[in-house]
């Protein structure tokens, strides 16, 4: 390595600035035999050279592009190599990624409209899937009374990734269980039996297309179903005095899981 002095060549730092390169990086370059300086002061300081310098141009341009530092070492000091053809796969490589990064814009742009909106569906696609009696503007009372809670939170998050075909197929579960829940009121099933428990652990895993009903929740959502006005008037409007029956299965399986349902949280 020849002697020079502090004009013939750049040191780390210079170089650092210049270039935009961590000197980390220039020393991690020069450890690994990448690019060296290749001149040394008197004092002993090593400094870049105009062709070590023009050697991390095209260092960092390649790096920019996303080759690996053997990719880079192997264009640079190969004087056979390919470089049109690196160049080529590497735009390969990269319109894949522009690609996944562009699917991944998407998603994030429908889990933002999730979290705002909690449907994604036209109010076309709603009246046609739940029935002339649902209101559109449900879903943002919704996001207003419940936006900051976990539950919220993880109902967006489902709703996200839902179409309309999957929306349907939950409208129709739940229809099934309210046919189920009339039928069984009328047939005279008991609080407690097998035949109420089961209904209640039916509920649960068909709300658990929202989100995760806890067995406390459950017992939550049953008060409300009882003496909410317009969850009481979709029930009793399928058997009278569903609203009122149907709290009741909940509460009494709930205190078979040792449950209290006068004390139970949203938790």
């Amino acid at each position: 390595m020849p002697d020079a002095t502090d004009a013939d060549g750049l040191t780390v730092g210079q170089v650092s600035t210049r270039l935009g390169v961590t000197v980390r990086a220039l020393h991690h370059w020069d450890e690994i035999g990448l690019a060296r300086p290749s001149l040394r002061t008197v004092a002993g300081y090593r400094l870049y050279a105009a062709g070590d310098l023009e050697r991390l141009h095209r260092i960092v341009v390649y790096r920019e592009l996303g080759l690996g530092l053997d990719r880079i070492r192997a264009i640079l000091d190969d004087s056979a190599a390919d470089v049109p053809g690196a160049l080529r796969a590497q735009r390969i490589q990269i319109a894949e990624r522009i690609d996944r990064l562009q699917q991944l814009g998407a998603g994030l742009d429908r889990m933002i409209d999730a979290h705002e909106r909690g449907l994604l569906l036209t109010v076309e696609q709603q009246a046609a899937i739940f029935g002339p009696q649902w209101d559109p503007d449900w879903p943002a009372q919704a996001r207003q009374r419940y936006g900051d809670t976990t539950q919220w939170q993880q109902y967006a998050e489902r709703a996200a990734s839902r179409g309309p075909e999957e929306w349907q197929a939950i409208a129709d579960a739940m229809a099934d269980l309210d046919r189920a829940l009339g039928d069984a009121m009328e047939a005279g099933v008991t609080p407690g039996s097998p035949e109420a428990n089961q209904l209640v652990e039916r509920h649960r895993e068909v709300f658990a297309s929202y989100f995760p009903l806890t067995r406390q929740m459950q017992v939550c959502l049953g008060r409300r179903y009882e003496a909410d006005p317009g969850f009481a008037a979709h029930y009793d409007g399928i058997r009278a005095g569903l609203a009122t029956w149907f709290r009741r299965i909940i509460d009494a399986s709930a205190r078979a899981h040792d449950i209290d349902p006068d004390t139970a949280n949203w938790e």
